[in-house]
């Protein structure tokens, strides 16, 4: 495009008659914000697992521990990748994985881009990350990424792992997105992640694990 044609279409643009944008309606608020917490937690278990994710409640971080243990042997998984979020600092992971046997690295060990992706996508075997929040009225995981959030630890590979502090669980999308875009905060990116990946591109099949995680757990924690 020519700076002369770029100019004569932002002329058109400004030019254009300025139209007022409709209120938008009053609705009746979805169930969901009706819904106590256990309520709230049970819905979104339900729906996680609808959308073909594997759920567990876990009550304290030793549960946590055991539960993440059983997943990764029946996996077969010795290595793997943890975010630095909030959720996550807390657990001691690392420590976790050298009494179970989990090689478990974070994105700071690698001093470098290049580096940091060829391990995430060809050398760890699952991502473990906290969320944000978890809408109940999808099942839907919300990370909002950042410097202890990197996007690829839940996409890249082949087996994420979400630690879901009930407390993070909101009745609807619109809840978490209000408390994640405030005036003082403006996330570079948000996920939202409903079950493992799929596509239907190919013949209208639909088919799951074709570009991220053929496999989800979220382990849901009092």
């Amino acid at each position: 495009m020519t700076d002369q044609v770029r100019h004569r279409i932002l002329q058109r643009l400004q030019g254009a008659e300025r139209k007022n944008v409709a209120a938008r309606p009053t609705l009746p608020l979805p169930r969901e914000h009706h819904l106590d917490a256990a309520r709230l937690k049970d819905q979104f278990m339900a729906q996680f697992e609808a959308q073909g994710g594997v759920c567990y409640p876990v009550a304290d971080r030793g549960a946590l521990h055991d539960r993440l243990a059983a997943i990764f042997k029946a996996e077969g998984i010795n290595r793997a990748m943890a975010t630095t979020d909030h959720v996550l600092l807390p657990l001691d992971l690392v420590r976790w994985g050298e009494r179970s046997g989990v090689s478990v690295v974070m994105p700071s060990d690698y001093p470098d881009r290049r580096g940091f992706t060829r391990a995430v996508f060809d050398e760890v075997q699952a991502g473990i990350t906290g969320v944000d929040f978890a809408a109940a009225e999808s099942g839907t995981l919300i990370l909002a990424h950042g410097p202890n959030q990197a996007r690829l630890v839940s996409l890249a590979p082949l087996v994420h792992v979400a630690i879901v502090p009930v407390t993070r669980i909101v009745g609807t999308y619109d809840t978490a997105i209000q408390a994640l875009f405030t005036d003082g905060r403006r996330p570079s990116q948000v996920s939202f992640i409903t079950g493992p990946s799929m596509t239907a591109d190919i013949q209208a099949t639909m088919f799951k694990g074709m570009h991220g995680p053929q496999k989800i757990f979220a382990l849901v924690l009092e």
